[in-house]
This record gives C-alpha cells, sequence and structure tokens, in this order.
C-alpha cells in the first residue's frame, strides 16, 4: 500500500535501527536497490539521499518518507511533517545549519561578512535567502562536500550542519551564527495523507515509530514491598505516571511497577532496597505507546 523513502548517509544506520526496533525490519542486500520491509502496509521501500527524499514525496512518487527538517526547506517542498523523530547520526539530538568563519578572523558576527565573500555550503537556496535578508551580496559555490576543508584557501565562509561544532573547531573555524535547527522529521506525501486507507497506514506505522523512540532511555522497574514501606517507596520514584500498585494474594506485600529514566536506575535501586523494596527487577522496554 505505501512506498517509503528512506535516507542514505548519515541518517541510515539510526532510521534502520529505528525500523528494525519497531519490527519494521528493512531487508537490504549487497547492492540492493529494492530493500523490503515484511509488512503488509509497505508495498516498497527506496533508501535514497536524503536531499532528494521531500521532492520526490511532494511528486508523489511516495507515500511516506524521512528526511531532515533542513532538506525539506532547502528544496521548499509541500510536504506533510506527520512527527519529529528526535534522531540524527549520533543517536540522538537536534543539528545546526550554522555560518563559521576562520577561528583567526575579526569577523564575530554575519553582519561583518564582506560583501562578495565567497561562501560554500550544500545548501545554496537557504544561503541566498538567509544573505539577501542580510542584504549583503555573496558568490555561492556549492559544494559536494567537507565543506569545513576548503576555508580558508579556496573560501571564505561555510555554512554546514552540526551537532556539537566539534570538527568546524578541529578546521580552526569559529561559529558566528546559526540560520536554522532542524531534526528528522517523518514526512508524507499531502494527497496520500487525505486518503483515508493510506492515512490509517501512515498512523499506524507513525506510533510504531514513535514506540520506540519515546522508550529509548528508559526501563520498566518491578519490585515488591512491605506494605508499611510502600509510602516511602513510592515518594522517591522518578515515575512517567503514577506507579501501578497491586495487593499480592494472602501477604503483607504489594507489587510495585513504574517506568524511570535507565540514567537514574544505578542510583534509584540501592536507594528502593535501603527503603524495603525486595525482587527488584529493571526490565528493558521495547515500546511506549501512549
Amino acid at each position: 500500500m505505501l512506498k517509503v523513502a528512506l535516507p542514505k548517509g548519515s541518517l541510515e544506520e539510526q532510521t534502520l535501527l529505528l525500523f528494525r526496533q519497531a519490527n519494521l525490519e528493512v531487508k537490504v542486500g549487497f547492492r540492493d536497490y529494492n530493500p523490503s520491509i515484511a509488512d503488509p502496509r509497505i508495498s516498497k521501500v527506496k533508501i535514497l539521499r536524503p536531499q532528494e527524499i521531500p521532492g520526490y514525496i511532494e511528486e508523489g512518487y511516495f507515500d511516506l518518507g524521512i528526511s531532515g527538517f533542513d532538506w525539506v526547506n532547502e528544496s521548499n517542498a509541500d510536504v506533510e511533517i506527520i512527527a519529529d523523530l528526535p534522531y540524527s547520526k549520533t543517536g540522538t539530538g537536534i543539528v545546526r545549519m550554522v555560518i563559521a568563519v576562520p577561528e583567526d578572523s575579526d569577523i564575530e558576527r554575519p553582519e561583518d561578512i564582506k560583501p562578495n565573500s565567497r561562501v560554500t555550503t550544500e545548501f545554496p537556496n537557504l544561503t541566498e535567502k538567509y544573505f539577501k535578508k542580510l542584504g549583503i551580496p555573496v558568490q555561492i559555490h556549492y559544494s559536494y562536500g567537507a565543506s569545513e576543508a576548503k576555508v580558508p584557501e579556496l573560501m571564505d565562509v561555510v555554512i554546514d550542519l552540526t551537532e556539537t561544532g566539534t570538527t568546524l573547531r578541529k578546521n580552526r573555524l569559529k561559529i558566528i551564527g546559526t540560520i536554522l535547527e532542524s531534526s528528522t522529521k517523518l514526512l508524507a506525501n499531502k494527497r496520500s495523507y487525505k486518503d483515508p486507507d493510506k492515512r490509517k497506514a501512515i498512523e499506524e506505522i507513525k506510533t510504531l515509530l514513535l514506540g520506540v523512540i519515546e522508550a529509548r532511555g528508559k526501563v520498566l522497574l518491578s519490585m515488591n514491598v512491605p506494605e508499611e514501606k510502600l509510602d516511602n517507596i513510592i515518594e522517591i520514584l522518578p515515575a512517567m505516571k503514577n506507579p501501578t500498585v497491586s495487593k499480592l494474594w494472602n501477604s503483607g506485600f504489594y507489587a510495585l511497577e513504574t517506568v524511570v529514566p535507565k540514567k537514574d536506575v544505578n542510583i534509584l535501586i540501592p536507594r528502593l532496597k535501603e527503603r524495603g523494596a525486595q525482587d527488584i527487577l529493571e526490565i528493558d522496554i521495547k515500546k511506549i505507546v501512549k
């Protein structure tokens, strides 16, 4: 039913991981240009450059796809953004499209960039709009990658994506401004999203993907608690909602379950034990569907 486009390159590994964890594993062979997902809702899968995906979705070649918000804006594609998928090539987070110049430059803000400066970028349309708004004429040169390596010998300014700024700093560049913030988006063709059957399938796929993302970094804690210790235990639980508490048959104990951030578990479990919790289990969660 659904034709799906998934991104190559920096987003590919994390995208395939997300689909696998959502039980929508993408089967990809060596030099296989026709991967597949064993799901009755998905009839076709292609792995393409993320730059191309928003345009192909707008034109109706695909019903559903994943690309960055930056490429949606760069291509000016008229698509439905149906979900934010907060992951990037290093796992999670937002990337920024930044303006950088040599670290020893006297330029401290975008407004200081000299007219007719040479600007290298993979985002010529957004770059042109940005400098037109600033009223600074610049020479825009399309970059096929490694943009930061071209400054200062070939170019004066670089417009590039970064998560941490580490690569730019290693190349002795400093960030002087941000054009936009971007994250990974789940996109749909607008006509497909208006079709009742396709929209139902799209929403079901979205639910599975967001369920995985919601579960990341969380675990289920299960424990038995004496009745007299119950309030002391509950008050230290960083629960998503109120914990589930049920009376154990023919005893003075209660069973307690709650979802907590995984990062807190190493500190939390000793505290729970100290307050009287017994038989504590830590259970990984694959999905949380709200």
